[in-house]
């Protein structure tokens, strides 16, 4: 069994990683999984919340990108995370989601349809999540 995996993030704007690492934790869509190397195939949708980024297996996290969906492809060689957008959960600040939730709340009190709505109440969930995670970072 190989002692890393590789792992890619890749964003529309940009690849943001590519790297050797020991494990890495994703937010897919029913839970947070691990991935270790020679990890089953799978592929899973990814919901709002924080990549954690592994150089061994019983280490803390060597990174932390909040991530606010994408897709994960997971193979035996590695891990490929599809990410809408990802932010160095060093670099998340109080301002940035104070500006982002005044976005949001005024997307929901203009919402004319329900799929308006729906998008905006999105926008405000992932707000909530990126505050979270800043959180719990601090802590």
């Amino acid at each position: 069994m190989a002692d890393t995996l590789q792992l890619d993030l890749v964003s529309p704007a940009k690849l943001l990683m590519s790297e050797s690492v020991g494990m890495v934790v994703v937010p897919g869509i029913e839970g947070y999984f691990g991935v270790l190397p020679s990890h089953m195939p799978l592929l899973s949708t990814l919901r709002p919340g924080v990549v954690s980024v592994h150089d061994g297996v019983n280490d803390a996290p060597a990174k932390k990108f909040f991530v606010n969906g994408g897709f994960a492809e997971v193979n035996p060689e590695g891990c490929t995370l599809l990410v809408d957008e990802a932010i160095s959960v060093d670099e998340l600040t109080s301002d940035d989601i104070a500006e982002r939730r005044t976005v949001a709340e005024e997307q929901v009190q203009s919402a004319a349809t329900d799929e308006d709505r729906t998008a905006a109440n999105k926008a405000l969930f992932i707000v909530d999540e990126m505050a979270r995670a800043m959180s719990e970072a601090a802590a």
